[in-house]
């Protein structure tokens, strides 16, 4: 089978499409045909080392997981001799970095707990998009940030694949909803219903007087107070991800900030697949969709990893196997 292998850390052009030995399943796994994945931001650390404290995850001289990639959508063909969710057919779809990576490839073999059944209306380049993000996404709004009617929020890096996904699930709870990006996502943004939209490359959110009742942030660039100082009196700040120097110090003055403060700051620490039977009930009713771009094939990962990692994309970056 065709994978792209990763053997130094490096630029995503190091990365080497390679025949390698179709695995077998062990008694918990199943062999899974992968039809299309995703790219996301473990991918784009995982394969450059950085920043570099990522390496106690990744392997500290070079990477440990030979294949990157951790969304897949894609066809059950075989199974291990305890595997019993599935059978050969199931098309299945999920975020796998509980378990491990590799779905940058043509087959995978990857425990069972790793996968759900994909929906019939989904496709799979959809459902490809839908884990990892929608997860962050609704973990960050609702279980989280505790979301409630009506209230005004701030979306920033809105125009990735949490950010597209935020904006819908805010709007369930008929939310007033702001989104921050720049370059060709504000058009995309403002198509998809976002309420006002912010180019931060003109504009800093955090330095004008609008204030919000819940921060959802996928890049945590600022430091601690000037999220706090646009956040109405009980707002909260919750963050899946961004700069590490940034999110330590909000780890250490989060008690502090609960002694004088009613606001709130949060650090998510994303449970995989948790809800995805959910998320699936509301793409089946029409309440989410992806925002897809792509799709690109197997050879032209590398140059879909330092798209993303431009930060160009719009949504999820997509890759099927043709």
């Amino acid at each position: 089978m065709k994978a792209l292998v990763t053997t130094n850390y490096g630029s995503p052009e190091d990365l080497q499409l390679r025949e390698i030995e179709k695995p077998t399943p062990k008694e918990n796994e199943v062999l899974v045909k992968i039809h299309a994945t995703a790219v996301n931001d473990y991918d784009w650390s995982m394969i450059r080392g950085k920043p570099y404290l990522y390496r106690l995850l990744f392997g500290l001289f070079k990477p440990k997981h030979r294949i990157p990639g951790m969304e897949l959508s894609g066809t059950i063909e075989a199974h291990g001799s305890n595997a019993k969710s599935f059978k050969v057919g199931d098309v299945v779809y999920g975020d796998i970095s509980a378990y491990g990576f590799g779905s940058f490839a043509e087959y995978i073999s990857i425990n069972e707990k790793a996968l759900t059944l994909k929906p019939y209306k989904m496709s799979f380049k959809e459902a490809t998009a839908i884990p990892h993000a929608a997860a962050l996404a609704l973990q960050g709004l609702v279980d989280t940030g505790q979301i409630k009617k009506g209230q005004r929020i701030l979306i920033n890096g809105a125009g990735g694949g949490m950010g597209t996904f935020g904006l819908q699930i805010a709007k369930l709870y008929e939310a007033e909803v702001t989104g921050v990006d720049t370059g060709e996502k504000l058009k995309m943004m403002k198509e998809i219903g976002f309420d006002h939209i912010i180019d931060y490359k003109k504009e800093d959110f955090t330095n004008i007087k609008q204030t919000y009742d819940l921060i959802l942030d996928a890049k945590t660039t600022r430091s601690t107070f000037n999220y706090l100082r646009v956040l109405n009196p009980n707002g909260k700040y919750v963050t899946v991800g961004g700069y590490l120097n940034r999110l330590f110090p909000m780890l250490l003055l989060k008690p502090l900030i609960s002694i004088f403060s009613k606001k709130s700051m949060h650090i998510v620490a994303l449970k995989p697949n948790k809800d995805l039977d959910y998320i699936s009930e509301l793409f089946e009713a029409g309440k989410i969709r992806p925002v897809v771009d792509g799709p690109f094939s197997l050879s032209e990962v590398p140059k879909a990893i330092q798209y993303f990692g431009e930060g160009r994309h719009q949504g999820k970056v997509i890759i099927v196997n043709k």
